[in-house]
């Protein structure tokens, strides 16, 4: 196992493409874990051959996320917390960051027990379930409320442990959770004929098993993060720097949720066959949209740990270099899927309505799918520079204040073909939108000018 000594060798000196690569690789292939684990309850659920099931599982997804958003806010603000007290030297900052975030996130899961358990008979009002997919709905969101505490806090550390360059071990804890989570999937939903049921069950302890392994990494010595309750601490700006760069990653996930419950509603209007067809045209697209994520997120720590630093130049060469991956990535798999959309919706599940209407779906999220990771490292990249208010801009655009008004412009103007192109549209906008005000503020700093690289007090203590 890597020292933290050897991960700050990695952040201040190694060549610039060792250094992503040994970031995004791991943190590429935890996406690649999380697509499976998004497709996995789509597609045995699929099995079943009941579309009412599968739109039940497309419904509940935006409440999934919800979960995951909060996590997020402790997991993206803790990591971009994490990694510039690292480049600043100041080690005793981390221990107390990362208990702050373990502690937050197990009291914040904790506290959506009882809000969706009690408020579900509004949550499924407000995500468009139809009286052929309410109960199916209610018993998925059932079980998914009882494990909030283990979604949360797996979402959580998965981000605050790459923060420490730990992409390896936060990768295999995403991994594990997936792999228990596939394996008892066909078995509860299938064998044992517990339909949706079984595929929240199954996600509930993927996330448990996730946990467990986070809790025993934490606990050797490779890591300078904390857990322990002494370590905790709010003041000295921790609450305030991980909720205001954490905050605008929740505001993307919230507004998620949100864009896909309303776009549900647009879509009931057209039926639950659109639901389920969109449904499975989304976890397609996440093939597309991980990848080129788990890049920026790979490089979010060398950012950060490199402006903590004040290494500006070699920050700029990081993000450089993270923009040219995704161009290649985006723009090779956009290629596929044009040739192939019929096969990847059929995938899902074999009903020829299903498919009929989700390849024209499929195929146009996919207008912004070769330039979706310019956005995406230009955001995580001014989330590791704490830059909380672009970083915001960025998430109140991309899913908000452009996509939610093109959803009813579209739908009126061209009905449900209208709908299915507001999406791009908004991704096209949001990274114009991000080279824009990355530029502005990377150009400042090179007024300001930057250290040359030299041994933290990281390092010698060390």
């Amino acid at each position: 196992m890597k020292t933290s000594a050897d991960r700050s060798e990695l952040f201040s000196n190694a060549p610039i493409p060792k250094a992503v690569a040994t970031l995004a690789v791991p943190t590429v292939l935890s996406m690649l874990v999380t697509i499976v684990y998004n497709m996995a309850d789509t597609f045995f659920v699929g099995q079943t051959g009941d579309p009412n099931q599968v739109a039940a599982v497309s419904l509940a997804t935006p409440v999934f996320l919800l979960m995951m958003a909060i996590g997020n806010m402790f997991g993206v603000g803790g990591s971009s917390e994490i990694s510039r007290a690292l480049g600043a030297g100041k080690a005793g900052r981390v221990r107390h960051i990362s208990s702050f975030c373990f502690y937050g996130s197990i009291t914040a899961g904790l506290v959506m027990i009882p809000l969706f358990l009690l408020g579900m008979p509004v949550i499924l009002f407000l995500i468009g379930a139809s009286p052929d997919t309410y109960d199916f709905a209610r018993e998925y969101l059932v079980y998914i409320a009882w494990g909030a505490p283990f979604v949360v806090l797996s979402s959580a550390f998965s981000n605050v442990i790459r923060g420490e360059g730990a992409a390896g071990p936060a990768m295999f804890g995403m991994m594990l959770g997936t792999v228990v989570n596939i394996v008892l999937d066909p078995i509860m939903i299938l064998s044992m004929d517990m339909g949706v049921a079984g595929a929240a069950i199954a996600t509930v302890i993927g996330n448990i098993s996730s946990v467990a392994y986070y809790l025993l990494y934490l606990r050797g010595k490779g890591t300078i993060l904390s857990v322990r309750p002494k370590d905790f601490q709010m003041g000295n700006r921790i609450l305030f720097g991980v909720v205001t760069i954490g905050l605008p990653a929740t505001i993307t996930n919230i507004l998620m949720s949100l864009s896909n419950v309303v776009l549900n509603n647009f879509l009931a209007h057209y039926g639950d066959t659109a639901i389920a067809a969109m449904g499975v045209a989304m976890k397609a697209n996440m093939l597309v949209v991980f990848l080129q994520m788990g890049i920026a997120m790979g490089v979010q720590p060398l950012v950060g740990y490199n402006f903590g630093a004040h290494h500006f130049q070699r920050m700029r060469k990081a993000v450089f270099f993270a923009l040219s991956c995704t161009l290649v990535i985006g723009l090779s798999l956009t290629v596929i899927y044009f040739f192939h959309t019929a096969r990847l919706v059929g995938f899902f599940i074999d009903d020829s309505q299903v498919i009929d209407a989700g390849v024209p779906m499929l195929r146009a999220l996919m207008i912004s799918g070769p330039f979706m990771g310019v956005l995406f490292v230009l955001n995580f990249s001014l989330q590791a520079m704490g830059k909380a208010v672009p970083s915001l801009i960025l998430a109140l655009s991309r899913q908000g204040l452009v996509f939610l008004p093109l959803l009813f412009i579209l739908d009126g103007a061209f009905q449900l073909k209208g709908i299915i192109y507001a999406q791009p549209v908004a991704d096209v906008f949001s990274v114009l939108l991000a080279i824009g005000l990355f530029f502005g503020i990377t150009r400042k700093l090179k007024e300001a000018g930057e250290k040359e690289p030299e041994e933290t007090t990281f390092q010698r203590a060390s």
